[in-house]
């Protein structure tokens, strides 16, 4: 199927700019000419074609010269030179200097429209990849990174210290405190800030896919390996690797972990060869890696070298008047997408201040746009905040009368926040997982840590 283009035509042969014009405009493509290579440099800036036919032998700037300059203007247009049996040789040059691909005149018409049409497959290529590149290469987050409590503020500085380095970096914190956001941050202010960012979910992917997506695999490495496949070290090659959840991983995928990062090298699953990659490794986990690793879960070698620097991002219950912040941001950044002007009233922000976000800012975050949605006035009261924000806390924790009076523990906690959010959902564990902010993976891990795998089947 042919596709039409945008075509800017500049021959200096007058006779066959009009004959080549009106055959391209009947074939469905938008086309203007020109006659030197002045007048194509300013047509190319005002009419963007997507492919411009330019001769090599123009009078004054010649073929070579106008491509170079186009070229230095708008590299995403693509060309094709219109050259003469004795020019043959500069046509080939002029690929090298960037052209897509050279006709002999006089040209066939189906043979330029075939080459018309994979200069635009290339183009569209070139556009996807660039999209690709730009959705690997977060922005500087440091604009949605609010807040003003003394906690919040030495981590941001610390942030600003590790990131010009190389070192790896593991990042703690609890369900939905911003983990991923920091590394995005530390990537964005690091030298490789122009390179990929590559996000790997190790809760989400199973044990028998995760090996293949670091490290990728090649053909016939296992049923189904109909082609081979690079990993995603490979794609991150020069960036970043950010491998969320590390402590999810298995030994086994703990052990080719440590020889990546000891030796900058690995080998795709059901491959000899060695692959040599340049990342730099962020981390982050939600789990007490220390305990497993006393419990022989997590490798020590691993872990110190996981470790070389550590950050710990605060749970939103200690922020103090961040809570206030951050729904206020929330409103104003929902506000933009959905094209409203509300604002979220005081009784509405005292109401969130007493809550213990146990899912933290994303919690906090889901809080406010369920608020925004429901509320059809101009602000959003206590009543538009979802139920569990409104009982303040899942669990109350008492306050001991005396010394001899039971506090409850963190696990007792943590299993009476999984217990509410399951009875909520009716049962549901992908809902209850989404309610506490995890993922369902790790929901499950913790029903059978904490004994819960019995009530809940």
């Amino acid at each position: 199927m042919n596709v039409s283009a945008r075509i800017l035509l500049v021959d200096d042969d007058a006779a066959f700019r009009h004959v080549m014009a009106s055959e391209l405009s009947r074939l469905g493509h938008e086309v203007i000419s020109a006659a030197t290579g002045e007048e194509a440099i300013r047509l190319s800036a005002e009419f963007e074609p997507e492919v411009i036919l330019l001769d090599l032998r123009l009078p004054g700037m010649d073929g070579l010269e106008t491509l170079t300059a186009i070229r230095e203007r708008n590299p995403s247009i693509e060309i094709i030179m219109l050259t003469g049996h004795g020019s043959i040789d500069t046509a080939i040059e002029s690929i090298r200097m960037g052209a897509f691909d050279y006709v002999v005149k006089p040209c066939p018409l189906d043979e330029l429209q075939v080459r018309i049409q994979r200069a635009l497959e290339r183009r569209s290529l070139r556009q996807r990849a660039n999209l690709l590149e730009r959705g690997l290469t977060p922005p500087d987050l440091a604009g949605s990174f609010v807040g003003e409590s003394p906690e919040f503020k030495r981590l941001l500085e610390l942030i600003d210290r590790v990131a010009p380095s190389d070192s790896t970096v593991l990042i703690g914190g609890e369900t939905g405190s911003g983990k991923e956001r920091a590394a995005k941050l530390i990537h964005a202010r690091s030298p490789r800030k122009d390179k990929p960012f590559v996000i790997v979910d190790c809760a989400v992917l199973q044990e028998s896919i995760l090996q293949s997506e670091l490290f990728g695999h090649e053909r016939g490495a296992f049923t189904g390996a109909e082609r081979s496949k690079p990993g995603l070290f490979e794609v991150a090659h020069g960036g970043t690797i950010f491998l969320d959840e590390i402590g999810e991983v298995s030994p086994a995928t703990q052990t080719k972990l440590l020889r990546v990062l000891d030796t900058s090298s690995f080998r795709r699953v059901g491959g000899t060869a060695e692959v040599r990659v340049d990342v730099r490794v962020l981390a982050s986990t939600n789990r007490d890696l220390g305990a497993m690793l006393r419990q022989g879960q997590f490798r020590e070698d691993l872990y110190y070298r996981m470790s070389t620097i550590t950050l710990e991002i605060p749970p939103l219950r200690n922020r103090g008047s961040d809570i206030v912040l951050l729904a206020r941001h929330f409103v104003a950044v929902l506000n933009e997408r959905f094209g409203s002007s509300k604002r979220i009233g005081d009784a509405a922000l005292a109401v969130c201040q007493t809550h213990s976000w146990p899912g933290n800012v994303r919690e906090l975050l889901h809080a406010v746009e369920s608020a925004m949605v429901v509320c059809e006035g101009p602000e959003i009261l206590p009543g538009h905040l979802p139920q569990s924000v409104r009982s303040t806390r899942f669990v109350e924790q008492p306050e001991p009368t005396s010394q001899s009076d039971h506090m409850l523990t963190l696990n007792e906690m943590e299993s009476a926040y999984i217990r509410k959010a399951l009875e909520i959902s009716n049962g549901h564990r992908g809902n209850a997982a989404r309610i506490l902010g995890m993922s369902e993976r790790t929901l499950y891990r913790k029903l059978h840590e904490l004994g819960l795998v019995a009530e809940n089947t």
